[in-house]
């Protein structure tokens, strides 16, 4: 229905004109909230496809957020869709709910009742335009009173703290059914970072939760470290896979920017339900190996999406994760004595380059440009900075 002038691919059609192909994509400027459906109720979501621009950096991808009300959790864009840590490698998953087919295409097929109205909409976080294809699948249909309404919540942290747990959701109140995990891992150490039991603590659990797993590659029904292997030079192999309810796979860096080994992995509990009538809170614990068959707490990067479905109200989800704390990074994570410690600014820093002093400590190097979130600037002041150099060597593997 769109003019040719006011089409986003005007030019490709500009021989054919109206009704020829003249806005199949949106393009979304930096900052801006686009709403890619605005619907009146009472209806059902089944499936929802997207994709972005091909040659879209998978820095920026990161920054893709998407919001819903009445139907759709709040989540960032590409983990949705199972794909915390990509790339540009994307993994083909072939699961009942959601898949991502070649190349890139993006579908979700759980189902999101809603009664009054439901909006989806799509922030670009990033600092370029983000051009999306999409298309969202719905019926006008009666919902029962007492049905659940679907939620996703997304969570993030880089790096967990020592011995301390990563939270995959908290603060559920209310009855539900728990559907399902994905978790994006990024083993910021060698040796085997997939030790870590996944607990459920519902209906008014404290110390001891009602289910608790052997380890995080059982939980998304693998074994024995997926088939953990190296080869001649080192590296880690993996054997991944995908199936209607659960799977794993190994980020392929071809050009080998890092050494961070980083997964996917998910599982839906569908055939075997997870159901609550008070309240839930999941965990993970962040665990591997040292010397003399002792575990060993990790500080990994861990990301993940809670998929659920509950009776309403629902209580308040935590804050998003800042642009900065999305960003996806791509050189070798440096392990050392500062790693997470507290740091205190004596000196104000310009507010040109980033300003969260944790960056100092968070194990990540930055990049030849100073804007990339990953450096702390300071102007304006004549004082003397004294260097403190320290040299701790690798331990073998």
């Amino acid at each position: 229905m769109t003019e040719l002038e006011k089409g986003s691919a005007s030019r490709a059609a500009r021989e054919l004109g109206r009704g020829w192909k003249v806005n199949p994509y949106v393009r979304i400027k930096p900052g801006e909230i686009f709403t890619m459906a605005d619907i009146g109720g009472p209806g059902m979501i089944h499936h929802i496809w997207m994709n972005t621009h091909r040659r879209l950096p998978a820095r920026h991808l990161s920054h893709l957020l998407g919001r819903g009300k009445g139907a759709l959790g709040r989540s960032t864009g590409r983990r949705l869709f199972l794909l915390g840590l990509g790339w540009e490698n994307e993994p083909q998953i072939n699961s009942l709910t959601v898949c991502v087919n070649p190349k890139n295409g993006f579908n979700c097929y759980w189902q999101m009742p809603f009664r009054k109205q439901c909006r989806v909409t799509m922030e670009n976080m990033a600092d370029g335009d983000l051009i999306v294809y999409y298309q969202i699948d719905y019926s006008e249909t009666a919902i029962p009173p007492r049905a659940a309404m679907f939620h996703a919540q997304f969570r993030r942290v880089n790096p967990v703290k020592f011995k301390d747990v990563y939270t995959i959701v908290d603060g559920i109140k209310g009855t539900g059914h728990y559907v399902g995990t994905y978790l994006a891992h990024g083993a910021n150490s060698p040796g085997w970072w997939g030790e870590g039991e996944v607990k459920f603590y519902m209906d008014g659990d404290q110390e001891f939760p009602t289910i608790c797993g052997t380890g995080e590659e059982d939980y998304f029904n693998g074994s024995y470290g997926f088939e953990e292997t190296t080869d001649r030079k080192g590296n880690y192999r993996y054997t991944d896979f995908s199936t209607p309810y659960s799977g794993f796979y190994h980020v392929r860096d071809g050009g080998n920017r890092t050494h961070q080994r980083r997964f996917g992995e998910y599982r839906w509990h569908i055939l075997d339900p997870i159901r609550f009538e008070k309240d839930l809170r999941v965990t993970i614990q962040c665990l591997g190996w040292q010397s003399e068959d002792r575990y060993l707490p990790l500080q990994d990067d861990m990301a993940s999406v809670a998929y659920w479905y509950q009776a309403e109200p629902h209580a308040p989800f935590p804050p998003l994760p800042t642009k900065e704390k999305l960003a996806l990074t791509f050189a070798d994570p440096v392990l050392h004595k500062g790693l997470g410690k507290k740091v205190e600014l004596v000196i104000p820093p310009s507010p040109k380059y980033a300003t969260d002093p944790s960056l100092l400590t968070d194990g990540k190097q930055g990049s030849l440009r100073f804007n990339d979130n990953c450096w702390i600037g300071f102007e304006g002041a004549t004082w003397k900075l004294s260097w403190i150099w320290v040299h701790q060597p690798r331990s073998a593997a």
